[in-house]
């Protein structure tokens, strides 16, 4: 493909992205799908262009606003191409010749905008907070209430590519043999900083064509997430729900962290989700797994096995706020009224899940968003309803699952890209209060009588 058609490719592939609700990955994923033709080179520059609009939206918009053009796809991929790729006017306008595949040549207004942006620098000492961290205006004052000084540190950060995080599989491998292994397909790993399971790759795996994939040995999930599973303290022999299962990620950790002993039933409303589970379960030889999709939160079957469970683990459905190094248009997509509508699911969700936990059992609550409104906020009003739980404090399980020094500044842990190079997550584990033991046969219960 010419360098035009590759833009006319990217162009028309935002387009798309602002049309629909799917995610980019599976937007972009479909399209080469369709277009075979498309080499190595090919993918990886369209892959840069859109991605780089996506990631760097809101400096793109202040620049275009500042130059008097109105923001689109074509608009955005010029500008991305001017400000953040390095090039020239000419070199776009020759990319623009409305030839066969490429894009339609530029207008003098164009032209013009192009001519503004070259040499500039893509940050303005104009530009307010919004535009310079790459987030929507409204999402201002709850990623301050959440992050203070540090959103602008946070949000540079969530502008990176994210690394390629793997799991070890304990019920198949080890780390050091995982790490020899990847070392031998010729990938060069590190251990993860936090998680004792976790090996970091800094560059693209095909890792689908490894053999150490195929045989179920290594998984993908970021650190964060590993840390989350390990923080349920799951422990052989246990009964345990991962009662927002997805497509199985925790899942598969939790039944490694059991040893493949006990029961673990993994649930979700998406019955299609715990479907497509069924084949990672089976590679990674989780056999005690049983899915149980339920029609919503309130499923007659969580009040059928009300507190029976050790532990209830709940990855909630949230805004996906720490997710946006991988996901950088997910951004852009989400509206005041969707963190509104989580946030009463979440409170929902945790109210109907609590239910499964036997006495001295746990709820973790999880969500891989930074806003305190999903998190803290969400546990305290929990507890202030059911106050029979109470809050674990996060670094004497981390001693006991983890090791090392724990990253917790207080009860709960909240991980982020900027100070720990994980996504954003947030974990809360809550125990509830131990039924009281019977009395020994023939004490006297209640107060004891004065004198003797």
């Amino acid at each position: 493909m010419t360098p035009g058609a590759r833009i006319e490719a990217a162009i028309g592939l935002l387009e798309a992205i602002g049309a629909e609700r799917a995610p980019a990955d599976d937007i972009v994923a479909e399209y080469f799908r369709r277009h075979r033709f498309a080499g190595v080179k090919d993918r990886a520059a369209i892959s840069r262009h859109i991605y780089g609009v996506l990631r760097r939206r809101g400096q793109i918009d202040w620049w275009l606003e500042h130059c008097g053009a109105a923001p689109d796809a074509r608009q955005r991929m010029l500008a991305e191409l001017a400000l953040f790729e390095e090039w020239t006017p000419g070199a776009i306008a020759r990319a623009c010749d409305g030839d066969r595949f490429r894009p339609r040549r530029l207008d003098e207004h164009e032209a013009s905008v192009l001519e503004q942006l070259a040499g500039a620098k893509p940050q303005h000492r104009d530009m307010p907070p919004e535009a310079r961290g790459n987030f929507p205006a409204w999402l201002k004052p709850h990623l301050e209430n959440a992050l203070g000084r540090e959103v602008p540190r946070e949000m540079a950060a969530m502008e990176g590519e994210a690394p390629l995080d793997l799991r070890v599989n304990t019920l198949t491998t080890t780390r050091v043999k995982a790490l020899a292994a990847l070392e031998e397909a010729g990938i060069e790993p590190v251990l993860a900083p936090l998680s004792p399971l976790g090996l970091r790759v800094f560059a693209r795996v095909p890792l689908g064509n490894l053999d150490i994939f195929k045989r179920g040995d290594i998984e993908v999930q970021d650190e964060g997430s590993q840390v989350a599973a390990l923080l349920a303290d799951a422990r052989p022999g246990m009964r345990v729900v991962d009662f927002c299962a997805g497509a199985g990620g925790k899942t598969l950790a939790l039944a490694a962290a059991m040893q493949n002993r006990g029961h673990l039933v993994a649930c979700d409303i998406a019955a299609k989700r715990l479907e497509r589970a069924t084949q990672r379960l089976r590679r990674a030889g989780a056999s005690i797994v049983q899915r149980v999709p339920l029609a919503s939160a309130r499923d007659k079957w969580v009040k059928k096995h009300g507190a029976s469970f050790d532990r209830v683990f709940v990855d909630a459905p949230c805004t996906g706020t720490g997710t946006w190094r991988r996901n950088p248009d997910a951004k852009w997509r989400l509206k005041p009224k969707d963190l509104e509508e989580l946030a009463a699911l979440q409170a929902e969700i945790l109210d109907s899940a609590q239910r499964l936990v036997k006495p001295g059992g746990r709820l973790i609550y999880a969500t891989c968003s930074l806003l305190k409104e999903e998190d803290e906020d969400q546990v305290a009003q929990f507890l202030a309803t059911h106050g029979d739980f109470a809050l674990v404090p996060v670094a004497a399980i981390w001693a006991d699952t983890i090791g090392g020094d724990c990253p917790a500044r207080g009860e709960t842990l909240r991980l982020s890209p900027a100070r720990h190079g994980t996504d954003g997550f947030f974990v809360a584990v809550m125990e509830r209060t131990p039924s009281p033991q019977p009395s020994p046969q023939g004490e006297r219960e209640g107060p004891a009588s004065a004198g003797g």
